[in-house]
C-alpha cells in the first residue's frame, strides 16, 4: 500500500533501526518504546491486521512467532519478554499493517 507507514519502511523510503530482515519479514525498533527493549516484527507483504489473516498467512505468522524469541535473546531479553498484537481500532492498533511487538527489560 502506497500510504502505509510500514510498507514505506519495507521499501526503504523511511529509515528504521533494523533488528532483522529477510525475504519475508522485517524487525525494527519501535520509535515510541514502552520498555527498554521494544521492537516489532512485521510481514513484508501488507496485511492490515491479524483479523485479515487467513490460511495463506500461516507460514509468515509462524516465522514471526518463532523469530521473536531468537531476536529477543539477541537484544538482551534473556530472562523473558512480552509480545503483543494490537488488532483493529478497538484493540489499540494505530498502524494498519500487521505487527508483533516484542518488549521487555534486559537482565
Amino acid at each position: 500500500m502506497s500510504d502505509c507507514l510500514f510498507c514505506k519502511i519495507v521499501a526503504g523510503q523511511i529509515p528504521a533501526n533494523k533488528v532483522y530482515e529477510d525475504d519475508d519479514v522485517l524487525a525494527f525498533h519501535d520509535i515510541r518504546p514502552i520498555a527498554p527493549v521494544h521492537f516489532m516484527i512485521i510481514p513484508k507483504q501488507h496485511v492490515d491486521s491479524l483479523a485479515q489473516c487467513g490460511p495463506e498467512h500461516e507460514a509468515v505468522l509462524g516465522k514471526i512467532l518463532t523469530l521473536a524469541p531468537k531476536l529477543a535473546k539477541e537484544q538482551g531479553l534473556e530472562s523473558g519478554f512480552k509480545t503483543g498484537i494490537n488488532t483493529g481500532r478497538g484493540g489499540g492498533q494505530e498502524v494498519f499493517h500487521l505487527h508483533v511487538h516484542v518488549f521487555g527489560h534486559k537482565g
